[in-house]
This record gives C-alpha cells, sequence and structure tokens, in this order.
C-alpha cells in the first residue's frame, strides 16, 4: 500500500494557469510561486464583487479518535467527485501547521487518492504566510517591549501585558518564559508566553478581514496590555499597524493550488479549532463562492469545536450562511467511542458501534441547532463489514439525515460520487434555514454557558475566580457584545479528554477568559488546554528526510 506522500509524489500535476483557466482566472492575474501554487490577484478579487454566489458546503466531523476520521480527505473527495459530475466546485482549506506536521499528524493535505498538491509544499512552508503572520505578531511584541524601554509614555503595567510571541512549532519549554535579563540596556525583566503561531490572533485576524483596510482597523483594536489606571493599550497606540500591515500585504492573498483530480482549491490560512476559531479565511471562503457553483470547505476538529466556531464566529462576522454540512465519522472511530480498544477496532462489534454512535447523534441535534441541513458520510474502511454500516445508515435516516458512504481515500473522486449526489439532492430538495446559536446581546457568561449547555452537553459551567473578574473587566470595557472562541481539547464533548461518546453530568471549567479585541472575539480557555502544544515522545520528525535529488520523504 503507498503512502500519502508517495501517492502524491507520483502525481502529474497540472501548470497552476490550466487550473486558473477552469474558474476564469486570467494569468496575469496571478502571482506565481513556481509552477504549481500561486496568489490570487488583488485587481482580480476586487473584480469578484457583484457576483453571484454559489453554493456553501461545511463538512465538518465526529471528536477527533486515535482511529482516525478523514475530514479533509473527504473534503478534497467531494470537491473531485463534484468535477467528475461535471460541476463547477473549488474547495476552501486551511493551510496546514509546522507544529503538527513535525509533531503527531505529520501531514494535513488530505490522503490517499484524494489530497491536495503539491502536498510537500503545502505542509511546509508553502508561500509563506504563517512566517509573515509570526513576523508580524513578534514585531508588536518588540514595539511593545521597546516602548517600555525607552520611557514608557503610556504608563504600560508591565504585570498586565497580555501580547504574547509567536512561532509555528510545538515548543513546550517558550509557553512561559523570561525575557529582559542581562543588563539595563537588554529591557526590564519580566514573564513572557509563547503561543503556536495558528493561536494567534495575528492569524485570526488575516482569517477574518475582508480587506487591507478591514486589516488594519483589525490590527488597530488588538488590546497588548493595560496602563496603570486599568486602560487597554492597543497596537494603535504603539504605532504599530503600519508596519505590521506591510508584512502581511502579501499573506493576505489567497493561495490556489490543485487536487490529484485538478480539482481547483483555495488553501488560505490555518487557525486551530481546539484553541482558536479553526475556519480558513473569509477573503478565500468568499472568493471561491464567487468563482464557482459550488464551494466546498472545512472547519476544524469535531463538530463542536470547528463547526460551531465557523456558525457563530465566521458566519456572523462575514454574514456567510452554509447551504449543507457533511458531518464525517467512521465506523473505527464510532467503535473507539463505544469503547473500543484502538487495537481490536477491526473486528466486527455491533453493541460497541451502537454505545458509540451517541457521539454522532449528539453533533447531528447540535447542527440541527443551526437550521442547515445535514449529510452524514462513512469515511469507508477496508475492515468496516456491512452489517455495521447498516446499522450507521439506519440510525441516520431515522434522525432525518442524509447519508452515504465515502471511498475518496482508496478511490478518489469515483469513490465520492454516491456523497456528491446526496449533496445535491440535499441542495434541490431541502432549504437551509440556517441560524446562528445565540444572540449578541447575551452577556459574555450567557454565551459561554449557552454553547457548554447547548453544544457539548454540560450541566453547567464552573467560572474560576479569575475568569468571573476578567469577564466583568472585559464588559466594561465594551467587549461584552463580541462572540466567544472556546478553547477546548478536541477529543471529547466535555473539558476532560477521557469522556468519549457523549457524556452527562458534568460541568465545563473556566480558567480564563481574555479579549481578541481585533479578531472581534473573547477567547475562552476551558480545562487544561493549551495554547502552545508540545511534541510527542516519537514525534512525526524523526521519520522526516530529503533524499540527494532534493525529494522530501516521510512526511506521512
Amino acid at each position: 500500500m503507498k503512502s500519502d506522500i508517495e501517492i502524491a509524489q507520483e502525481a502529474t500535476l497540472s501548470p497552476i494557469a490550466e487550473i486558473a483557466a477552469k474558474l476564469d482566472i486570467p494569468e496575469e492575474e496571478l502571482e506565481l510561486y513556481g509552477r504549481y501554487k500561486a496568489k490570487l490577484s488583488e485587481q482580480f478579487l476586487k473584480q469578484l464583487e457583484g457576483r453571484p454566489d454559489g453554493k456553501l458546503i461545511l463538512v465538518t466531523a465526529i471528536n477527533p479518535t486515535p482511529a482516525g476520521e478523514g475530514k479533509t480527505t473527504t473534503t478534497v473527495g467531494l470537491g473531485q467527485a463534484f468535477g467528475q459530475l461535471g460541476k463547477k466546485a473549488i474547495i476552501a482549506l486551511r493551510e496546514p501547521s509546522l507544529g503538527p506536521c513535525f509533531g503527531i499528524k505529520g501531514g494535513a493535505a488530505g490522503g490517499g487518492y484524494a489530497q491536495v498538491v503539491p502536498m510537500e509544499d503545502l505542509n511546509l512552508h508553502f508561500t509563506g504566510d504563517f512566517h509573515a503572520i509570526t513576523s508580524a505578531n513578534n514585531l508588536l511584541a518588540a514595539l511593545l517591549d521597546n516602548h517600555i524601554q525607552q520611557g514608557n509614555a503610556l504608563g504600560i503595567d508591565t504585570r498586565q501585558i497580555i501580547w504574547k510571541r509567536c512561532e509555528d512549532m510545538n515548543d513546550r519549554v517558550l509557553r512561559n518564559v523570561v525575557v529582559g535579563m542581562g543588563s539595563k540596556a537588554d529591557g526590564f525583566v519580566r514573564e513572557d508566553h509563547f503561543v503556536i503561531t495558528v493561536a494567534s490572533e495575528i492569524m485570526a485576524i488575516l482569517c477574518l478581514a475582508e480587506n487591507m483596510q478591514d486589516l488594519k482597523e483589525r490590527l488597530a483594536k488588538i488590546v497588548v496590555a493595560y496602563n496603570f489606571k486599568g486602560e487597554p493599550v492597543t497596537a494603535r497606540d504603539l504605532q504599530a499597524v503600519g508596519a505590521m500591515a506591510a508584512l502581511l500585504k502579501d499573506a493576505m492573498k489567497p493561495n490556489l493550488i490543485q487536487t490529484l483530480e485538478h480539482t481547483p482549491a483555495l488553501v488560505h490560512g490555518g487557525p486551530f479549532a481546539n484553541i482558536a476559531h479553526g475556519c480558513n479565511s473569509v477573503r478565500a471562503t468568499k472568493a471561491a463562492m464567487k468563482m464557482a457553483d459550488y464551494c466546498i470547505t472545512e472547519a476544524g476538529f469535531g463538530a463542536d469545536l470547528g463547526a460551531e466556531k465557523f456558525c457563530d464566529i465566521k458566519c456572523r462576522v462575514a454574514g456567510l450562511r452554509p447551504d449543507a454540512v457533511v458531518l464525517v465519522a467512521t465506523v473505527r472511530a464510532l467503535k473507539y467511542n463505544g469503547g473500543v480498544a484502538k487495537a481490536d477496532l477491526d473486528k466486527e462489534d455491533l453493541d460497541a458501534l451502537r454505545k458509540g454512535m451517541a457521539n454522532l447523534e449528539k453533533h447531528i441535534e447540535n447542527l440541527h441547532k443551526y437550521g442547515v441541513p445535514v449529510v452524514v458520510t462513512l469515511n469507508s474502511f477496508v475492515s468496516d463489514t456491512e452489517r455495521e454500516l447498516s446499522v450507521v445508515r439506519t440510525f441516520c435516516e431515522e434522525k432525518g439525515c442524509a447519508f452515504a458512504l465515502s471511498e475518496v481515500w482508496a478511490k478518489g473522486g469515483a469513490g465520492g460520487i454516491a456523497l456528491a449526489e446526496k449533496v445535491l439532492e440535499t441542495l434541490e430538495t431541502r432549504e437551509s434555514h440556517f441560524q446562528v446559536l445565540y444572540e449578541d446581546k447575551l452577556s459574555l457568561r450567557e454565551k459561554i454557558e449557552t454553547i457548554s449547555t447547548e453544544i457539548y452537553g454540560a450541566d453547567g459551567v464552573n467560572f474560576s475566580a479569575a475568569a468571573l473578574k476578567q469577564i466583568a473587566q472585559l464588559e466594561k470595557l465594551g467587549y461584552g457584545s463580541f462572540p466567544v472562541c472556546m478553547a477546548k481539547n478536541q477529543y471529547s464533548l466535555s473539558d476532560d479528554p477521557t469522556l468519549l461518546g457523549a457524556p452527562k453530568g458534568f460541568e465545563m471549567n473556566v480558567r480564563e477568559v481574555y479579549v481578541s479585541a481585533g479578531a472581534g472575539f473573547v477567547v475562552v480557555l476551558t480545562g487544561a488546554v493549551m495554547t502552545m502544544p508540545g511534541l510527542p515522545k516519537e514525534p512525526a520528525a524523526h521519520r522526516i528526510d530529503v533524499d540527494e535529488d532534493g525529494k522530501i520523504l516521510g512526511l506521512y
């Protein structure tokens, strides 16, 4: 059996200008990064204004497990299947972070015969967007510390600095550091912190900004610290906005690549869904909807994280309305949720499967709260039995969901025809009545409680004393109308990663709340979730290499 990277490296790619031509993009409107990837010009993006929108299809999943779900694989395969059916479709994805690529996952371009390519470029430096985001973030940090060093005219309270440095790598020792050690010329000694670039506010801002003007307005609102009066100090106060925008100028442009079957794909932005809002850029999604009849996008991790934030943050901010949702599951993951050990997942176990479907049922219930038609798909594995597939199919039909089997990993677009036809049928026969879960006017505490009880299934929320104080301060400062971005572990609906299925009788534990004023949301840290991940005992980096011909090896 060939690995993902072997399949990708054996593929014959079309020049990116030929892919662009499928979307009626003139070659002169491409900013080329080699033969197979390009950015869309600002001029072309402006030309799209006024065009009608295509249908918006969101792909999400049940909670991730070690058994695998294949959300990105399904997204890519569905796009390829639309192409095989003669439909004008485009895929809109996030860019992978180097952290997971060298940590656990080893790649994030899909899998098997449903991948976006060139996968090595995408998984590594791609077009440099993440480096630009990291640089802009750390420029602001440097300007902040320099301002304090040069006399602190803004009266910044160094005990209330909230802006963190970032790096696009899993590096646990940078979570909590001390900076400014040495001589007087080396700055003030203080505690500092790092987050991974994909969890940074700059990443969120880039993904939510409509254009350069909007980007600069959002950058200006970033709260970096509080002064001795308790008032927020912003990036505008530090005169950082222009320089940060200059670093982000090219990163603002969506990237165009292709799938193994030459379906166009816009890949842009990459916030994590467990500690950020987990969706690709608004610019890429809106451009995709203008360029094709069908835009297929995804949101990270399970529907409790990515899909909730797609609906309650991205759609709210950008005025988007999904027409259908594809919910991805696997028989293996459902059995894992039913208590089967990873080593035994190849064995048929209908009792564990039925027990584990509580997780699928909860996600279906949650998605229906947004008023969008749901199509459930099982990402097929060779170990699945007909009886297992029948159990899931019957369950979905009883829940009023369309159902289709997906075999895109092994068969590419041909393996997604049944799913594509079911999605098209759903779009034609069922109308979306999209609505957000909560209203802006609710208090921050009420918004947190609504997500915790309605989406996670918690009995209530346990707020730390610090979190309650932070909420009160943020509402006093005028941030109470913001949506909330819940930072939670991805493995469970609860904040305890060991509680699988659809746990009951638990409370969500909120330990910290802070504002991302430029992004326009309030971040809520729950349980023990970290904004800077660490590497596992055996990181994927141990297996990655490059040969004498410059060929990347071991990248998944």
